[in-house]
């Protein structure tokens, strides 16, 4: 996986071949971890740890201080065309020192205010503001017993 025209020198990423990053800008002092996809035009703030198996696309921008945990997922288009022309939507934008916990989702266009924290899976469908707290309650969840084994 590539590394390619990436602007910014002050930033780190632990293995150069198993990250696909081009056409982005990483802020002095960030680190990328291991399979993480980072697309075109994303702008990634100074001190940010984005940690491993996250997917970025274009159109995401993250402000300083920012932890993005393992595999979160930033999406980009609410209608994605089966094809034709894809256009880039309103921009995702994640305000200074955020953290989002690992396997979250955050929808297209959300924006999350600074010092807000999104917990561990959670789906994120609406703006966050500053200094919120998102968690992801599964209440309809339902557990079957004794399943195993019936034939």
């Amino acid at each position: 996986m590539p590394i390619s025209n990436v602007k910014g020198t002050g930033w780190t990423w632990y293995h150069a071949d198993q990250v696909n990053i081009r056409d982005a800008e990483i802020g002095d002092g960030s680190k990328v971890g291991s399979f993480v996809v980072i697309g075109p035009n994303v702008v990634i703030g100074k001190n940010c740890s984005i940690q491993d198996f996250c997917f970025i696309p274009e159109g995401v921008i993250i402000e300083d201080g920012v932890f993005v945990g393992p595999g979160v997922r930033f999406l980009n288009d609410k209608y994605p065309p089966s094809h034709g022309a894809w256009r880039l939507q309103e921009p995702t934008r994640v305000g200074r020192n955020a953290v989002i916990g690992g396997g979250a989702i955050i929808m297209p266009g959300i924006k999350i205010g600074h010092d807000a924290k999104i917990g561990a899976g959670a789906l994120v469908m609406k703006e966050v503001y500053p200094f919120e707290v998102v968690v992801c309650k599964v209440d309809t969840m339902k557990i079957v017993s004794g399943w195993g084994g019936r034939r």
